[in-house]
């Protein structure tokens, strides 16, 4: 009942298939959230198995499982290689990913992730510990910097103007809630597209809050090492950026997607594509899951 109220996992059936777990292997699953994927995961080891379950966000600490074969690692992925060397695991036969935000997340107006809640905090840290903060962002980044963010974040067209808006807002009062961000850009969203592009702002600043792609980039490097020859990988993305970063990694094995070809014009990749095309919810599972609707799995599987 807890999974059920904190997150429902996106194409969780096809991840789990795809993973093609080995009843004896080691399992990372680096966005533990509400324990869907890693109850799923469990589920399909013996009792020699092993699960490592990441998070940095200590509420969902309250979701671990008390198994045997379980570990809670409270940490952000990005020391997924570290954690596992401290754990004893040299290599390991699978890991999850689903980069998404948890219901929890944005069913919370303390946390700030929702336009939903006008006098929510302008928080979206995924782990409290850290310093920066949404607020801190819209307070202080230069107007060229703000106006990066939304434009590679959240693919905003017009966020030059936006960002010139919100330094202009903030000279006579800063920004404190949502409301008060709401009310500086709500004059550039087009009321056609309220949601989504709302939805896109508020995305580049929780991906510049918690560095999303560079955590991203540094977790794709790490699998390299992390997973033994046969082991697999599976990426749940939510938007373009990230899904684009994951596609080019797996098809070339490398963070820049350059290809590199062999003697034979092959091209050179440690990987092999489990779903050369990508997966996509069903019409059945969107209807039960609205919020599955954007996801998209990319599964692949070391050479």
């Amino acid at each position: 009942m807890m999974e059920l109220a904190y997150h429902i996992p996106a194409l969780l059936n096809e991840t789990v298939e795809g993973l093609e777990i080995l009843p004896d292997g080691v399992y990372a699953d680096l966005t533990f959230g509400g324990g869907g994927h890693s109850r799923a995961i469990l589920s399909h080891l013996s009792d020699n198995g092993k699960l490592y379950g990441f998070d940095q966000d200590i509420d969902a600490y309250a979701n671990r499982i008390d198994d045997k074969r379980f570990t809670f690692v409270y940490s952000n992925f990005r020391y997924l290689s570290n954690f596992m060397r401290y754990y004893g695991e040299e290599q390991i036969d699978g890991i999850v990913a689903d980069l998404g935000v948890s219901f929890h997340h944005f069913d919370d107006e303390k946390r700030g992730f929702s336009f939903r809640f006008e006098e929510g905090e302008l928080d979206m840290r995924m782990n409290r510990n850290s310093s920066l903060t949404a607020r801190d962002i819209l307070n202080t980044y230069t107007e060229e910097r703000l106006a990066d963010i939304f434009f590679l974040f959240g693919e905003m067209k017009n966020s030059r103007r936006v960002a010139s808006e919100i330094v202009k807002a903030r000279a006579s009062r800063s920004f404190a809630t949502t409301d008060d961000f709401l009310k500086v850009v709500s004059k550039f969203i087009k009321p056609t597209q309220e949601k989504k592009e709302l939805a896109q702002l508020f995305q580049a600043l929780r991906i510049e809050v918690n560095n999303e792609i560079d955590v991203l980039k540094s977790m794709l490097s790490q699998s390299l090492k992390v997973l033994k020859p046969g082991g697999r990988i599976a990426v749940l993305t939510y938007h373009s950026l990230e899904d684009r970063i994951v596609k080019n990694y797996f098809k070339t094995g490398n963070i820049s997607g350059k290809v590199e070809k062999d003697f034979f014009g092959r091209i050179d990749t440690p990987f092999r594509l489990v779903n050369n095309k990508v997966i996509v919810p069903s019409d059945e599972e969107i209807e039960r899951n609205p919020r599955s609707r954007s996801a998209k799995l990319r599964i692949a599987e070391k050479l």
